[in-house]
């Protein structure tokens, strides 16, 4: 029987479906997390094999001891994963500590964390991306604004989400951040700022590199200004992936030797011309290597009439699956923000589209920056349909 470690399990709440259906595989599933036995969910609980509690999943020496029990108990690990952008060093780190072969090591982190580090394969792989800036003093930082001009984005460059992230329009705006966070010892990246919607290419890769499911996403506004404004939250699972952003995707798994992973690959689509394209043209903007966060997982199913979750364990206990999709749709998602005086109340909105409506809940606060504190997804088979209902999502009254 093969070993599967997965770290956090419990979070997202969501992420108990993939240790489900790792089980009904036939693997050994253990967790190791730092929430109580007796509060992880009971289908978590029932998913699992055996569960170690950590004092913190920040103290690698703690989650270190967790994996040797393991291997003491149940031998050779073969997968050691948490699907969460937050630990992908930490999960790296203990593949490496431990010889876990079937995932990235921490030489592998470079390119794949460092937004500066994915340049030069995205190069390799014909997409054109952003002119940057490692953030240094005042002088260098306007010699590169000289060449692309104001406004700049600046955010870390091995950040996850919009955290820190900010648009620079004028030489007080870069005094500022540099006085703010020049000496925080946060590596910074300085990007020439993208008039664009964003595009996703996610994807389950199998052991040789090849898609077995394949779709994507928009995000018509952006996630900084959603994080920084609070504005409200508002993206979409495509009924038919891009052919353009299918082959982007497809070209960045292959430069970033990408093997049986759940990818979340982002792109602009250029809104208008500019530098470095036309409008229509898809530019890179940053690889992930997990799952699109939150609920996404979920909405790919409902879009495609598929499981990715069962899709993704099939890839791990077989390096294939029999899982076809079905009927294809749009699927919504529109996260509203506490305290806007919206015209049609949360209720009202959950009942105008109940024939189409497939969650509705609070949102955990963990992710309530970048989604909006009560969420609403729901699926339509024309982009005019899903358009009404983001219209009816966001009406405010003047």
């Amino acid at each position: 029987m093969k070993n599967f470690i997965f770290i956090s399990p419990n979070f997202p709440t969501n992420y108990w479906k993939f240790c489900r259906h790792l089980t009904d595989n036939g693997l050994r599933v253990l967790g190791i997390g730092d929430q109580p036995y007796d509060e992880l969910m009971p289908e978590l609980r029932a998913s699992l094999a055996e569960y170690y509690k950590v004092g913190s999943l920040e103290n690698y020496d703690e989650v270190y001891r967790a994996v040797a029990f393991f291997i003491s108990k149940y031998g050779r690990i073969d997968w050691l994963e948490s699907n969460n952008e937050y630990w992908l060093e930490r999960d790296a780190m203990l593949r490496t500590d431990f010889h876990i072969t079937s995932g990235f090591q921490v030489e592998d982190m470079p390119r794949i964390k460092f937004k500066s580090g994915m340049k030069p394969f995205y190069r390799q792989a014909g997409i054109r991306t952003a002119r940057y800036h490692i953030v240094d003093d005042y002088d260098g930082c306007m010699a590169f604004i000289g060449e692309v001009h104001f406004p700049v984005i600046v955010k870390p460059d091995n950040g996850v989400g919009a955290s820190h992230t900010w648009k620079l329009d004028n030489e007080d705006e870069l005094r500022a951040f540099l006085q703010d966070w020049g000496s925080s010892g946060i590596r910074f990246i300085m990007e020439e700022f993208v008039t664009a919607e964003v595009n996703s290419y996610d994807a389950i890769i199998d052991s040789t590199g090849t898609p077995i499911f394949e779709t994507g996403n928009v995000t018509p506004n952006s996630i900084m200004d959603i994080v920084n404004n609070g504005d409200n939250s508002l993206y979409y699972i495509v009924r038919d992936l891009a052919p353009d952003v299918r082959a982007a995707g497809r070209a960045t798994v292959k430069a970033f030797g990408v093997r049986s992973r759940f990818v979340h690959f982002e792109f602009f689509r250029l809104t208008c011309d500019q530098p470095m394209g036309k409008k229509g043209d898809v530019v890179a903007l940053e690889v992930n290597m997990r799952p699109c966060g939150g609920f996404s997982p979920d909405m790919m199913n409902f879009a495609n009439s598929t499981d990715v979750y069962k899709v993704w364990a099939d890839m791990i206990a077989f390096d294939h699956s029999d899982k076809t999709g079905g009927e294809h749709y749009f699927c919504g998602f529109a996260g509203r923000r506490d305290g806007k005086p919206f015209v049609l109340s949360n209720e009202e909105l959950d009942q105008r589209y109940s024939a189409q409506m497939r969650m509705r809940e609070r949102i955990p606060d963990a992710l309530a920056d970048a989604m909006g504190n009560e969420m609403f997804v729901a699926v339509f088979p024309t982009q005019e349909e899903l358009d009404a209902f983001y219209a009816d999502a966001v009406r405010c009254w003047e």
